[in-house]
């Protein structure tokens, strides 16, 4: 089945029966011969929590469109539900992106729990069964943003995740996060003295994500572990060989399991210290790049460090609206991606509006093509040309 059948397909599937799973098995029986391998050439698109620019965030819909939008990498954030099932979801309360508190039946699981040091309170997913989270439907985050989505689709498992990255038309990697394992670890408990981490980690060789970055194994079934937690990282390096991304947040915010400052983590002794387990960093881009009254100053050096030390650098978040574009770049969300590929030269990015990204790289960094016409290989040149020639303009 091509792509352009694929997902529109999938997605209506969806819509209409959201309730159920998707249709299709677990594992994976598609075949997997003969797809367009994982493009490893250029900086990686990541698809933060999905296309969630436009469908709410974590959901099957998100990542399907994603997928027909060119992502190389879906991204996802794990957490279990009360009986220790995985699941995709951001936040360790349902309150924000989920229509929780419109059921009765559920006004009294209401909590406060410390969460990084903050006494947090809500609805934990924590303290709700894979069977009453399924109840539960996804609302966008942001008001601004498309609503008519809202209500339409559940909270997925990780293997529905997994399965969705493994049924894609093309091989599309996946880029899961060990979210907040300090409270997953306190809340919840797994037969035969199992922790989260041991889990999450069975879950993906289940499904035969295995191999160092850029084995034999890897470009098959492409993965990137991702986590705040360095505690985390170190251990399962002990269980998989799959490539790891330490994630590090705002300049206020200390590592959740170590409570480590941004200073500690990005010191030079500390980088040397996380390398022996981890193939990159995933930084927060303000703090790579500073801003001031929203103007970008003076990078840090932050990457070149990093890839002295031959670490990735994926930074997150990238996002299409005024909102989150800084002066510099005039409203364009192209130029900013130029500048971070370009200028700073960072090995991937977290967006949450795929598409426009691989617009972007199409046009200024287009992928080879088997049997490329020299007509059209030289309207790529013109089209490069134009774009540079408005980039000029519009510095």
């Amino acid at each position: 089945m091509s792509l352009t059948c694929f997902v529109p397909f999938l997605f209506m599937s969806l819509i209409s029966v959201s309730a159920a799973r998707p249709f299709y098995p677990l594992p994976s029986k598609i075949s997997k011969e003969n797809r367009q391998p994982i493009q490893t050439s250029r900086p990686y698109n990541i698809a933060h929590r999905g296309s969630n620019g436009e469908i709410p965030e974590e959901t099957a819909a998100a990542y399907m469109r994603a997928i027909e939008e060119g992502a190389d990498f879906i991204e996802t954030d794990i957490l279990s539900s009360k009986d220790g099932v995985l699941i995709c979801f951001h936040d360790v309360t349902l309150d924000e992106t989920t229509d929780v508190t419109k059921y009765k039946e559920f006004a009294n699981r209401k909590r406060t729990y410390e969460v990084q040091g903050v006494n947090t309170t809500g609805f934990f997913t924590v303290d709700f069964t894979l069977e009453e989270l399924k109840k539960l439907r996804v609302k966008q985050r942001y008001p601004f943003r498309d609503q008519q989505y809202n209500g339409k689709f559940p909270i997925i498992t990780f293997e529905d995740f997994i399965s969705i990255a493994l049924d894609a038309p093309r091989v599309v990697g996946i880029y899961p996060e060990i979210k907040n394992p300090v409270l997953i670890n306190q809340h919840v408990k797994w037969p035969d003295g199992k922790i989260f981490e041991d889990k999450f980690v069975e879950t993906l060789e289940k499904y035969g994500y295995r191999g160092s970055y850029m084995s034999k194994d890897w470009l098959k079934q492409p993965v990137f572990v991702q986590s705040f937690a360095p505690t985390s990282l170190v251990y399962i390096s002990n269980l998989t060989d799959s490539p790891k991304i330490f994630l590090i947040d705002d300049v206020t915010i200390p590592t959740q399991d170590t409570n480590q400052s941004y200073w500690e983590i990005t010191s030079d002794d500390y980088l040397d210290f996380i390398k022996e387990y981890v193939v990159g960093i995933g930084p927060w881009k303000d703090t790579v790049v500073p801003v001031k009254d929203n103007y970008l100053q003076t990078p840090t050096d932050l990457v070149a460090r990093a890839h002295a030390r031959d670490l990735q650098v994926h930074p997150y978040t990238y996002r299409d609206e005024n909102l989150f574009l800084h002066f510099n770049f005039h409203q364009d969300p192209y130029l900013e991606y130029d500048y971070w590929l370009n200028k700073i030269g960072v090995d991937g990015l977290y967006t949450d509006f795929t598409g426009s990204l691989h617009k972007f790289q199409e046009w200024s960094s287009p992928l080879p093509r088997n049997g490329s016409s020299d007509k059209s290989n030289a309207s790529i040149v013109l089209e490069k040309i134009a774009w540079l020639i408005s980039s000029y303009k519009n510095a």
